[in-house]
C-alpha cells in the first residue's frame, strides 16, 4: 500500500538532505526497535531480581546505569520498559488506526450516517484523551491490555476525523464519479480510489499516535494506573525514583530522557513524512 502511494508521488525518492527529519527520526526509532527486540537477550540481570546489598549503587561496569532502591539493575529495567512501551504503542496504533479508518470511511462516504457518527466522536473528543485513559484504566484495572484499550479509545476519534475529511474530498472527484457511473461497488471505490489516496495523512497521524501513546502510557504508570509494579515501565520507574531524587537523581533522569528520545524520534519522523507526502507543504 505504501508502495502504491509512493508511485502516485511520481516515484520520487526521498532526498535525506531536504528531509533530514525522516533520516534522524528514522534512525532513532530503528535503534529503539532494535533495543526493544534484542536488548533483553544480552542482559546480565533479571529486571525483577531484588538484591538488598546492592541498593542505589552508582553507575559502574557491573551496573551501567546503577541500581534502584531494591537493588535491581536499572539498565535491565529500562530495556524491558522500552519493550513494554513499544509494544503498547504499536498495538494502540493498529487498533486506533483500524477503528479510525472504519468510522472515518463510513462517516465520510455515507452522508446519512455522517451526522450521527460525528456527534458521537465530538462527545468523546470533548474530554482530553489522557483524562479518558486515566478514567478507563481506573475502572478496568491494571495491565497492558487495559492500557492498550483505553489509549486506543482515546485516540481513534482524531484518526476518524482525518480519514473522514479525506474521504469526503476524494469521493467528489471526477475519477470517483466516472467509476461509479459504470457500476463499481462501494467497496471497490473505497478500497481502490479512496483508501489508497488517503494513506499519506493516515501514516503521518499514526506516527503521532505512536508518540502520544508512549508518553501517555508513561503518564499512566507514573500516576499508578498503568503497568503494575514491580513490572518494569518507564513511567513506573520514575514514580519509584521520585522519593530518592536527592540521593540518586539518575534513577529518575534516565527513564525521563529515554521517554524524551523516543517521543522526539517519532515526532521528527512524523514531521518529515508529512512534509514529504503532502505536496501542499513547502519544504523547510
Amino acid at each position: 500500500m505504501i508502495g502504491s502511494l509512493l508511485m502516485k508521488k511520481n516515484a520520487k525518492k526521498i532526498d535525506f538532505k531536504e528531509n533530514s527529519y525522516i533520516l534522524v527520526g528514522g534512525l532513532i526509532i530503528c535503534v529503539i526497535f532494535i533495543i526493544a527486540l534484542l536488548g533483553p537477550y544480552f542482559l546480565r540481570y533479571d529486571p525483577l531480581e531484588v538484591n538488598g546489598s546492592q541498593r542505589l549503587l552508582n553507575p559502574s561496569l557491573n551496573h551501567f546505569f546503577g541500581t534502584d532502591q531494591y537493588g535491581r539493575d536499572v539498565l535491565s529495567r529500562i530495556i524491558y520498559g522500552i519493550r513494554n512501551s513499544v509494544t503498547i504503542g504499536i498495538l494502540v496504533v493498529l487498533i486506533s488506526t483500524f477503528l479510525g479508518i472504519l468510522i472515518g470511511v463510513i462517516a465520510g462516504y455515507y452522508d446519512y450516517l455522517d451526522n450521527i457518527l460525528m456527534r458521537i466522536l465530538d462527545g468523546i473528543m470533548a474530554f482530553p484523551g489522557i483524562i479518558i485513559a486515566i478514567t478507563l484504566c481506573a475502572v478496568w484495572g491494571f495491565g497492558k491490555r487495559n492500557i492498550i484499550l483505553a489509549l486506543s479509545f482515546s485516540y481513534f476519534p482524531t484518526m476518524a476525523r482525518i480519514v473522514r475529511a479525506n474521504v469526503m474530498s476524494i469521493k467528489k472527484s471526477e475519477a470517483v464519479d466516472s467509476i461509479r457511473t459504470i457500476g463499481a461497488s462501494d467497496f471497490y471505490i473505497i478500497y481502490k480510489y479512496i483508501l489508497l489516496n488517503s494513506l499519506a495523512p493516515i501514516i503521518v497521524q499514526a506516527t503521532f499516535i505512536f508518540a502520544t501513546s508512549i508518553l501517555d502510557e508513561a503518564a499512566l504508570s507514573f500516576l499508578g494506573v498503568g503497568i503494575k509494579l514491580p513490572l518494569p515501565s518507564l513511567g513506573g520507574m520514575m514514580t519509584e525514583a521520585k522519593e530518592f531524587m536527592l540521593v540518586a537523581p539518575l534513577q529518575i533522569i534516565i527513564p525521563g530522557v529515554v521517554i524524551m528520545i523516543i517521543v522526539l524520534g517519532l515526532n521528527l519522523l512524523g514531521d518529515g513524512l508529512r512534509d514529504y507526502l503532502d505536496p501542499k507543504i513547502k519544504k523547510r
